[in-house]
């Protein structure tokens, strides 16, 4: 009997640790952020930067976390998390470009075009899907041929089948560009060597207003 009491308080004890550590991961999973930007030293830019890359760089200069989180009101997120789609969206507001406003105006306009029951101002220009058909129509679509490395500049866009990011300033040994994204809660750096092992579906160049 004394054994089966001594077994018993080992398994709860067993139990407790384990929670602990679960409670601790979580910990982490929530106040983890990228330990910087960059790659490397801001000193090996290989091109011209461009506004648009500039207030990318900005906005992860801040360090947000990944969360995927409803914003009623604002669209935008106000509370230092963010996802992939904040990148380009921040970027784009700061520089005068409001995706939010522009991509609900083209949904309202062209509703056919999108897979969209009801129009919502605040989450549509945060889905990926939505902004290959808002791009497509909109903006300037170039090659994908990550060979032709004349034609991917400094803040394009780039999207795969479910995520964007954007095209960095400074490239791989290949010739390859970097991109800057936020794409999981275990990032080491916003910067990385990412097409070298993903195929892009889209390379979007946007206008931005004088």
């Amino acid at each position: 009997m004394a054994s089966l009491f001594r077994y018993d308080g080992l398994v709860k004890k067993r139990i407790l640790i384990s929670v602990i550590g679960l409670v601790l991961i979580g910990a982490v999973i929530v106040s983890y952020r990228p330990i910087n930007t960059r790659l490397k030293d801001y000193s090996e830019r290989t091109e011209e930067s461009n506004p648009l890359f500039e207030a990318a760089l900005c906005y992860l200069d801040t360090r947000p976390q990944y969360k995927s989180a409803y914003y009623a009101g604002s669209g935008y997120p106000t509370d230092h998390y963010g996802t992939c789609v904040d990148v380009i969206g921040i970027a784009l507001r700061d520089c005068g470009y409001d995706l939010r406003t522009r991509l609900n105006a083209d949904v309202l306009a062209h509703p056919n075009r999108y897979d969209i029951e009801i129009p919502d101002i605040d989450i549509d220009f945060r889905r990926v899907k939505n902004l290959k058909v808002y791009f497509a129509g909109n903006e300037e679509v170039l090659t994908t041929d990550l060979q032709d490395t004349a034609a991917w500049h400094a803040g394009d866009l780039v999207l795969f089948d479910n995520h964007i990011g954007m095209v960095s300033d400074r490239r791989n040994a290949d010739g390859i560009p970097y991109i800057i994204h936020h794409r999981s809660f275990f990032q080491l750096r916003y910067e990385e060597d990412y097409l070298s092992t993903h195929q892009p579906t889209m390379h979007i160049r946007v206008r931005l207003e004088d």
